[in-house]
């Protein structure tokens, strides 16, 4: 595959490999991806590595974009792993490292920047939009001097590739039970043409270990953008009961057509308070309870929040008040 070298810049960008005509949401659990296949994360994911000078951190190189591999024996930026979640995560989980196949920068000392993303092309159709990209992680093996975050940035292929917005959440302490996280880029004419990328990164050099597990990857338009509307085709959501409450409310939901379902509470700024649910559900009706805390565990601050209904059909939300 064509290789392109990188011109040093304060931020060093990724190149393209095929990027879509323009944003689209997407939801990725792993669940239904061969884990034994070496192509399992291709298309789903692309790969870029970045090198820099032992000592001095000067750039030296960069190589990609390739299909993202999928090859436990041969460790290289990221694969599907088995048994790491719990009754939200499933089976299957994303691994993300360094690439331990490029032997030459790890025993040289240097330190190899690894990068695993999706990537878009900007149009005139997302300028005004606001996208979210959220995901559950926890720690895997990574040891210091290792580093890691999760990305959303865009870049200007007219520019050198030059990095235009970079949106990042350090992921290299976080704990080893899973959390979850959200990040958000609101697009503006400037961009159109331009480059978008969602993803994760680790910094790694001598082979040490570098791993962060992610599951249940999502990139959705604002919670703004979502009609507040209790039914769509193939799922109706109820008024949560008791409303007001302190500190827990029941929210009943019911499904016409089974599939993967999405339940979500979210602040009135529309950033992710806490996932309620997460999983594929048969038809009929269902029902969560929310105990007022949030993602961490906190308790959740008195206000309104908004819940989210995500379903194969569409989106639908409810408002609900918590008391103190």
């Amino acid at each position: 595959m064509r290789k392109r070298m990188l011109l040093l810049a304060a931020l060093v960008c990724l190149v393209p490999a095929a990027a879509s005509a323009q944003i689209v949401a997407f939801f990725e659990d792993f669940e239904s991806l061969e884990a034994d296949s070496l192509d399992a994360l291709y298309p789903v994911f692309v790969v870029y590595g970045n090198v820099y000078q032992a000592g001095t951190g000067n750039y030296l190189y960069g190589y990609g974009p390739f299909p993202a591999p999928n090859n436990p024996a041969s460790p290289a930026f990221c694969t599907i792993t088995l048994g790491e979640g719990g009754d939200e995560q499933g089976a299957q989980q994303l691994a993300v490292f360094s690439d331990y196949n490029n032997a030459g920068a790890h025993v040289a000392g240097d330190l190899v920047e690894a990068n695993v993303y999706k990537e878009f092309t900007i149009d005139p159709t997302d300028v005004g939009k606001t996208w979210v990209f959220e995901f559950q992680a926890k720690k895997g093996l990574l040891v210091a001097p290792s580093t890691a975050k999760a990305f959303i940035k865009t870049l200007d292929p007219l520019n050198g590739y030059v990095t235009t917005n970079l949106i990042t959440e350090d992921m290299t302490a976080i704990p080893d039970t899973w959390g979850g996280w959200s990040m958000s880029l609101s697009i503006d004419a400037g961009l159109i043409g331009q480059l978008f990328q969602v993803g994760f990164s680790n910094e790694c050099t001598n082979y040490d270990p570098s791993s962060i597990l992610y599951d249940n990857l999502q990139l959705r338009e604002a919670l703004s953008d979502v009609p507040v509307a209790s039914a769509i085709a193939d799922a109706n959501l109820k008024q949560n009961y008791p409303n007001p409450f302190n500190p827990m409310t029941r929210i009943d939901f019911s499904l016409e057509k089974a599939g993967r379902v999405d339940l979500s509470v979210y602040d009135m700024a529309g950033r992710l308070v806490a996932n309620l649910l997460s999983g594929d559900l048969g038809t009929g009706d269902h029902f969560v309870n929310w105990n007022g805390t949030d993602r961490n565990g906190a308790a959740a601050a008195a206000g309104v929040y908004n819940y989210v209904l995500r379903t194969g059909a569409g989106q639908v939300s409810r408002s609900m008040i918590l008391l103190k």
